[in-house]
């Protein structure tokens, strides 16, 4: 009897037990379960566990807008993964006949790949280029020949030259354009006509005294004319090319805060330049010549070509890794041939971050006909909002400079056909004159400008 009741009691601690762990393996494996689904799920709907997450995030200027893989070229799934680089990539286009008048492309431009067409879209750009060309103006703050500072504030009497004439180029072709208006009531936006390059070379201000200068100036803006404090400086802007321009405003917070920026160094690693609110200027060598050089694609023996100094640990890569290739022409300093004819030359031309991430080679190749390849990481290539930078020009990350071949070589007879077919057609919108011309690179400034003449930013306190 007293047998039983053991085993009796066995069992039932038993069943008590069994019951014990049933009720926690239950919850347990429905939370297991649980977690499993929603690990598949994140799994097949983010990039959360996809090897190469950029492929769809920060890098979509390698997508396909259409959204099918299987138009994406080898060249393009290559160097995906390890571009830096953030414009728009999407769109239809716009362009004509090389250097000709400027003229919308016919319907049939929306039959080709997204990827062949130098314009983010068609219709939007031309409706409202024309909407700019009708109706917007620029007020120049005023200064006459005897200001002592003429020479910084006024349009210079003379054709710009240099590495950095594109600010006087641009001043000198406001001052000829229908754009200015003399009545700040009908503005749209405030120039302040500073220049950079000029104060930096004046002796009476230098280096040295530049940031006082601008700051002197805002002050008399803002004391002496009613518009600067409407706003705060949101209505106003500027424009420089020289370099000295990332520290030139450090004593004039308005403009860096609030001011749009039209600058060369538009770099989005500068904490002084703001994507969006300010606006990237082509650095443009001034060309005399009306007629750019036509080289086919088949007269160009030379894969790729660079010449410049070695300001930068990334031109500093570059040679130490293709100065002895063959078909890869990359040369430290000044070359004893025709830099011109390098470039006519070459099917791809090299545009390799120095002290900024901007020079004058992406002109210098769009001028003659080749291709250009951008190795500079956090450039906000000019009018990257309007052109579809992936139709007519490569970028490369810094840290694929030993692939540079590879990626080149890899692309087909008809990919490199289509971009320097699209070079010959973006180039004229590189060009700058002293009377501007439709669709030159001082309206492509203005459509930027205009683009912009509503921000709303809440002005200083």
């Amino acid at each position: 009897m007293a047998r039983s009741l053991f085993l009796l009691y066995s069992l039932s601690r038993r069943r008590v037990s069994d019951s014990l762990r049933s009720l926690f393996f239950i919850p347990t494996a429905l939370a297991l379960t649980t977690s499993l689904f929603i690990l598949f799920y994140i799994s097949s709907t983010s990039n959360l566990f996809n090897p190469h997450p950029h492929h769809q995030s920060r890098h979509h200027f390698l997508q396909n807008p259409a959204g099918d893989l299987s138009k994406i070229s080898p060249i393009e799934s290559q160097t995906q993964s390890s571009l830096d680089f953030d414009s728009p990539s999407t769109g239809l286009g716009v362009g004509d006949d090389h250097d000709g008048d400027a003229k919308p492309l016919s319907s049939s431009i929306g039959k080709t790949d997204a990827n062949d067409v130098i314009f983010h879209d068609e219709d939007v750009f031309t409706h409202d280029y024309l909407k700019m060309n009708k109706s917007f103006k620029i007020f120049m703050y005023p200064h006459d020949k005897n200001d002592p500072f003429a020479n910084v504030l006024l349009p210079v009497d003379f054709e710009p030259e240099g590495n950095y004439a594109s600010e006087s180029f641009f001043k000198k072709a406001l001052n000829n354009s229908h754009f200015l208006t003399k009545d700040p009531s009908k503005a749209d936006l405030f120039y302040l006509p500073f220049s950079n390059a000029r104060l930096r070379h004046d002796p009476r201000v230098g280096i040295v005294g530049i940031q006082d200068f601008i700051k002197d100036y805002i002050f008399n803006v803002s004391h002496y004319y009613p518009y600067w404090n409407r706003t705060g400086g949101a209505d106003h802007f500027y424009v420089a090319c020289h370099s000295i321009g990332r520290v030139a405003i450090n004593k004039a917070e308005e403009i860096k805060l609030n001011a749009i920026q039209v600058v060369c160094s538009s770099s989005y690693f500068l904490s002084a330049y703001v994507p969006h609110k300010d606006a990237s200027l082509p650095q443009i060598w001034p060309r005399v010549d009306d007629d750019p050089p036509n080289i086919t694609s088949s007269q160009r023996k030379k894969l790729a070509f660079f010449a410049g100094a070695i300001n930068s640990p990334v031109r500093q890569k570059l040679v130490e890794t293709w100065q002895n290739d063959t078909s890869i022409f990359v040369h430290s300093g000044h070359l004893n041939t025709s830099y011109e004819e390098a470039l006519q030359d070459s099917k791809f031309c090299l545009h390799v971050k120095g002290f900024e991430v901007n020079t004058a080679r992406i002109g210098d190749a769009l001028y003659h006909g080749c291709v250009p390849v951008i190795i500079a990481n956090h450039y906000d290539l000019p009018f990257a909002d309007i052109l579809n930078w992936k139709s007519f020009s490569i970028v490369i990350a810094t840290l694929d400079i030993p692939l540079l071949h590879r990626i080149l070589s890899g692309l087909s007879s008809d990919e490199y056909d289509s971009l320097h077919n699209n070079v010959l057609k973006v180039r004229k919108h590189f060009r700058w004159h002293t009377n501007p011309v439709d669709y030159d690179a001082f309206y492509m400034v203005m459509y930027e400008l205009w683009l912009r003449r509503s921000s709303i930013r809440v002005p200083l306190s």
